[in-house]
């Protein structure tokens, strides 16, 4: 790579970083930063091959839209409404900084099933963050508990994005790389939660505020089975790749266990959810919302995907990708800090971890091997804090919507959730070294 394409793939990348920071459309940016750099190389066609070859991954198109037409099901039927709730009654017994640590772990839990971060926090945030202050914590330590909540724990949920590009270019299956995550996030999770709870009583915040205006939806009626509809398909993918439980179904059939695909448990709890609520809902409607939530999958979710490959060819197309993967391969340690450091950093200024995690595991993680770091490690690393660095971003979307029902700046946040998000972050890396 000559000086001249060094220098001009350096600008590129600063442009993009700025350009996302104003929040101009993140696939727009990433699109047109990757198909200048290619024209720049005098390889065009490279970023309509990039296009192309993600057009043609159905292995991780398929789960990525069935899950997003599941979540449009649940919204519609409000199942994910009485699961919020359902969860959300155990606060209850709660109280002071026992309040911040249960809201934390209560809305990570549900960042499992609700995967969008911002739909997330306002399917959450309408309902903790006015309890919370009901119960006397302080508006933006109530709105911080949601907005950190959704650290990152989706990435559980076998039909994320981000878990689906990891079991990709580790060449592992999701519920392997579930697996693998499942105790780190666990640990992440109650890092933030603590760390929350103690920043809260040392600012005195954790009680003593007086709320007014408060809409009171106390009377809310939860039903037990619309509840557990959100966690369902979850739980077929999980005990469907139990060894036992496959033995125990040739026992049974005299067959081997058919493989159980990530779109077909979405799609049976889409049924399930019609089912426990078609005195409410009309079946045309379901269908509708479950293929307008495909759409949308597909429209936002992979498209950042395949633009984020699209940029990642334009970085191969100028030599960058290759002579990164060298150095890396001559000083490995560069990798793991390289990746964490830059993606919650990038997380952080941009708001968005989506564009930092994704293109950087398609375009190094993939490569690990050959610096001695095993993919899904340095794959889930990257997509952890990530999340953490959009945990504390002013500009997040979650951040925004989070802030807007405790009715706070934005800023508040961010520095609460500032000591949780780094330290989780540091301890995520350092434990899985």
């Amino acid at each position: 790579m000559s000086i001249f394409q060094n220098i001009l793939g350096l600008i590129t990348i600063i442009a993009m970083i700025v350009l996302l920071v104003k929040k101009y459309e993140s696939r727009m940016v990433l699109f047109s930063c990757g198909f200048f750099l290619c024209v720049v190389a005098f390889k065009p066609f490279d970023a309509f091959n990039a296009f192309s070859t993600a057009m043609k991954n159905a292995k991780v198109i398929e789960p990525i839209v069935a899950s997003m037409g599941f979540a449009y099901v649940l919204k519609l039927t409000e199942c994910d409404k009485h699961l919020v709730y359902a969860l959300s009654k155990v606060l209850k017994f709660a109280n002071g900084a026992m309040l911040v640590f249960g809201a934390v772990i209560i809305t990570a839990i549900i960042n499992i099933s609700i995967t969008s971060s911002s739909g997330c926090s306002a399917a959450v945030g309408a309902i903790i963050i006015p309890f919370l202050m009901r119960m006397g914590v302080h508006p933006a330590i109530s709105a911080c508990t949601v907005f950190l909540g959704t650290y990152g724990s989706a990435n559980l949920n076998p039909g994320y994005a981000q878990t689906i590009i990891v079991a990709d270019v580790s060449k592992s299956s999701v519920i392997d790389v579930i697996h693998y995550e499942a105790i780190y996030f666990g640990i992440s999770a109650l890092i933030c939660a603590s760390l929350l709870s103690l920043v809260a009583v040392f600012l005195k915040e954790h009680k003593g505020y007086v709320a007014q205006d408060l809409a009171n939806d106390a009377n809310f009626k939860v039903n037990a089975i619309k509840a557990i509809i959100p966690v369902i398909p979850v739980a077929i993918l999980i005990i469907s790749h139990i060894q036992g439980v496959k033995d125990y179904y040739e026992q049974i059939f005299s067959n081997k266990m058919p493989d159980i695909k990530i779109s077909y448990a979405m799609i049976f709890g889409s049924f399930l959810a019609f089912l426990v609520c078609m005195k409410n809902v009309k079946s045309a409607d379901v269908v509708k919302k479950f293929f307008a939530g495909m759409g949308e999958g597909f429209a936002h979710v992979y498209g950042i995907i395949t633009c984020a490959l699209i940029f990642v060819a334009g970085l191969k197309a100028i030599g960058f990708v290759n002579e990164l993967i060298e150095l890396m391969k001559a000083n490995p340690n560069i990798a793991s800090f390289a990746g964490n450091t830059g993606t919650f950093i990038l997380a952080l200024i941009t708001g968005s971890g989506d564009a930092a995690a994704l293109s950087f595991n398609q375009a190094v993680t993939i490569h690990a091997n050959d610096f001695g770091i095993e993919p899904m490690h340095l794959g889930s690393a990257i997509t952890a804090v990530a999340g953490l660095g959009r945990s504390m971003s002013p500009i997040a979307g979650a951040a925004i919507i989070c802030a807007g029902y405790a009715k706070v700046n934005p800023i508040e946040l961010a520095k609460r959730n500032a000591i949780p998000t780094i330290v989780a972050s540091i301890v995520y890396v350092l434990i899985t070294l």
